[in-house]
């Protein structure tokens, strides 16, 4: 999870505590820091930003995105940062601008390349600031806001802008007579840069750009910010669980036909969306879920069917907790509670809030969530088969990202007294063995035409492609679950009812079991 931010397009805000008047303030302010560096931060699992993950500079961004430094790269949503990205003249002023606090009053207009540039405000704080110079001299009647900052410039505009002044004995081979020369030797002599070419690091490579993520760590290292070591964001399984693993490469499985025909060729429905069902209810088309941190109090589970095949509470589950159906709701009122910071998925099947906080279950399970451990066999969980519901369903987030990545739920409405992996369950006495059985995989086949689809259902069709369905509960036939939210089409969800069940074949995964107590997958 992440904290959403400002973009780094915008002007300059406040950052409260981080204030100062001016920049001889700020002199004494970095020498403190050198001293004793900023306590770090609490952070969601992941970080601020998507897009960072087990980057070498990773814990530098995230230091200056806690200190209103950087703000994200896409709004509104900025929840990503862009490390890879070069570095413009623009970008570097607002960096700059938040990190000395010099706002204030914009006198006059230096130069003549920036009034159609959203750094406009800051580009002329730093040259009001003395910081910056402009990029043609001797007039230095222009910014090029929109030219990339080589490494050269990167080390004039910190040491003017913090006021480096003091340099050692420390050189580079590639620096020699260049006009930045002695900002480079001052910037490496407060330790803001190692060099570009380690273990030797003899290099500076003053003409190479300035990516957005080596900007992080010489911003951190010069206003003397602690990094922040980001934990581990929240996977949904490993990588090589069965739930993400394609299988559009596997064979049929030899009652593929049977079982296809057993369900039906009804057009699919996707039991998700936007609004409520039926019309004034409070009931979410979709299965909702919350996420909670490490500050969510646990409470007590009490069982009232299922208990010997649950995992014990106490749970994080909030008072208010969504629950399938709405509060009145009188089928299996599935809660969904994901535990952002211990990676942990709670499910309960039949829940309802009690008095004191508590909560009532038929049954409910605990899923560590970058684990592969299956359910002890013979085990429900929230779902009939036994296997975790929100790793399969359909969000909108991931919709509109354009890639599904797993497989996803679905239900069927007779199935076989019989589980194959990676589910644990089964909740019927019929015996046919041309009926499907708990855990089976399916996919659309290959040759579906989906061209004529809109864009948001293509993804979806493609995912059945790839990833396939997993049959995981008895219910209405092929029936597609997902998670509500307000900004599902449901005009455009019902194109998927046109997708007859005859399109879906049935797949043999059985070459994929590593171990059939765990979901790893070959």
């Amino acid at each position: 999870m992440y904290f959403p931010r400002a973009p780094d397009t915008l002007s300059l805000v406040p950052r409260g505590n981080m204030q100062r008047g001016n920049l001889t303030v700020l002199v004494v302010f970095v020498a403190l820091m050198a001293a004793a560096a900023l306590p770090a931060a609490a952070v969601d699992p992941g970080g601020s930003f998507v897009d960072d993950d087990g980057n070498v500079h990773e814990s530098a961004i995230e230091a200056v995105a806690a200190a209103g430094i950087t703000r994200g790269c896409n709004p509104p949503d900025n929840d990503r940062y862009c490390p890879s990205d070069p570095v413009t003249r623009g970008q570097m002023a607002a960096f700059l601008v938040r990190a000395l606090d010099a706002e204030g009053a914009i006198e006059g207009d230096r130069f003549v390349d920036d009034d159609d540039s959203v750094f406009e405000a800051d580009i002329e704080r730093l040259a009001a600031a003395g910081v910056a110079r402009g990029c043609n001299p001797p007039a230095n009647d222009r910014f090029c806001p929109d030219s990339l900052v080589t490494r050269g410039e990167m080390a004039a505009f910190l040491v003017r802008g913090f006021r480096l002044t003091t340099s050692g004995d420390r050189t580079f081979v590639d620096d020699d007579g260049l006009v930045f020369e002695t900002d480079i030797e001052r910037l490496a002599t407060a330790g803001v840069t190692l060099g570009c070419n380690p273990p030797v690091n003899d290099r500076f490579c003053p003409n190479d750009s300035v990516l957005r993520d080596q900007m992080a760590s010489f911003l951190a290292r010069a206003a003397g910010l602690a990094l922040i070591d980001v934990p581990e964001r929240c996977s949904i399984l490993p990588d090589d669980n069965i739930w993400n693993r394609r299988v559009d490469d596997l064979p049929l499985d030899p009652r593929s036909t049977a079982y296809v025909e057993s369900i039906g060729d009804s057009g699919l429905h996707p039991d998700f969306g936007s609004g409520v069902w039926p019309p004034g209810s409070e009931s979410p088309i979709g299965i909702p879920f919350v996420v909670v941190g490490a500050d969510q109090p646990d409470v007590e589970i009490v069982f009232t069917a299922y208990g010997d095949e649950s995992d014990a509470g106490p749970y994080p589950v909030p008072p208010d907790a969504p629950v399938e159906g709405g509060p009145a709701g009188t089928g299996d009122r599935h809660v969904l509670v994901i535990d952002s910071a211990e990676c942990v998925l709670y499910e309960l099947y039949r829940a309802f809030p009690l008095s004191g906080e508590r909560w009532s279950a038929d049954s409910a399970a605990r899923f560590d969530l970058r684990s592969n451990a299956l359910r002890p066999d013979g085990w429900t969980s929230a779902d009939a088969a036994g296997l975790p519901i929100y790793p399969g369903l359909v969000t909108y987030d991931e919709v509109a990202s354009g890639v599904i990545d797993h497989a996803i739920r679905f239900t069927a409405p007779v199935t076989r007294s019989d589980h194959v992996w990676p589910a644990r369950h089964d909740a019927s006495s019929n015996t046919d063995p041309n009926v499907p059985p708990m855990g089976q995989r399916f996919r659309l086949d290959a040759d579906f035409d989906i061209s004529g689809f809109s864009p948001q259902v293509q993804v979806i069709l493609t995912a059945f492609k790839r990833y396939g369905l997993i049959l995981a509960d008895n219910g209405s036939a092929w029936y597609i679950s997902g998670a509500p939210d307000p900004r599902w089409d449901n005009e455009v969800l019902a194109e998927l009812r046109s997708v007859p069940g005859s399109a879906f074949e049935a797949v043999d995964v059985s070459a994929l079991i590593v171990d059939p107590d765990s979901g790893e997958s070959r």
